[in-house]
This record gives structure tokens, C-alpha cells and sequence, in this order.
């Protein structure tokens, strides 16, 4: 089943990171204050970003990645300047193309990688 990473901007400014199978019926129960209390504080909530994985678990691993992310990097990512990601990198070695494969390795307790050059 197809997964999708979002990010929400919230009517305060901050960024809300998740994942879920259906985008719309997930952004509708924000909207309506449920499941979540962290946007029913701050709504309205807006889509600022998504994007689709091969599975769910894929795109729970990103979300747990890109929720670790400083403002501007995220901010970086709603705006597709994938270039300025490792820059803007606590260790300097992500990227959006390595992402993925940075959690699965994290999950798996493989050594990290430079994508940089991958």
C-alpha cells in the first residue's frame, strides 16, 4: 500500500510532519481538530508539501527523519531546493535522494553513509 509523507503549516507558523495512506482524509481530520491535539491548537492547517512512497513504512521513516529536521531545512524541502539540503544537514550527509535509505540503515543498525557520493 502507498504511503505519504506531509507537511502541514499550521496558522502559528509551526510545520506538522506525518505520514498516512490517504493525504485528504488525513488533512480532513487535522482540519476537524481530531486524533491529533498538536494542529487542533493551531489551526487552520495548510498542505505545504507531500510526496509518495512504495509503502506506509516508507514514508514513516522519512517522517521520523524530517521531524528531527531545523526550520529551514524543512522549509528547503516544501520548496524542492533539494541542493540545499545537505548544507543545511546537522552532519552534512543527507540529502533528499538518501533520506530513505539513511532511516532504513538507522533501523537496521548498518553503518552510516555518505550519499553524497552515492
Amino acid at each position: 500500500m502507498k504511503g505519504y509523507l506531509y507537511i502541514l503549516r499550521c496558522a502559528d507558523g509551526h510545520y506538522y510532519v506525518g505520514s498516512t495512506t490517504n493525504v485528504d482524509v488525513r488533512v480532513a481530520a487535522h482540519r476537524a481538530g481530531e486524533g491529533g491535539g498538536y494542529t487542533a491548537r493551531r489551526l487552520p492547517v495548510t498542505v505545504v508539501y507531500s510526496e509518495e512512497f512504495e509503502t506506509l513504512h516508507d514514508a514513516f521513516l522519512v517522517e521520523r527523519r524530517v521531524k528531527g529536521w531545523s526550520r529551514a531545512k524543512k522549509e528547503a524541502l516544501i520548496r524542492g531546493d533539494y541542493k540545499a539540503l545537505p548544507e543545511l544537514a546537522r552532519s552534512g550527509v543527507e540529502s533528499r535522494r538518501g533520506i530513505l535509505r539513511q532511516a532504513q540503515d538507522a533501523l537496521s543498525g548498518a553503518p552510516p553513509r555518505d550519499i553524497r557520493h552515492a
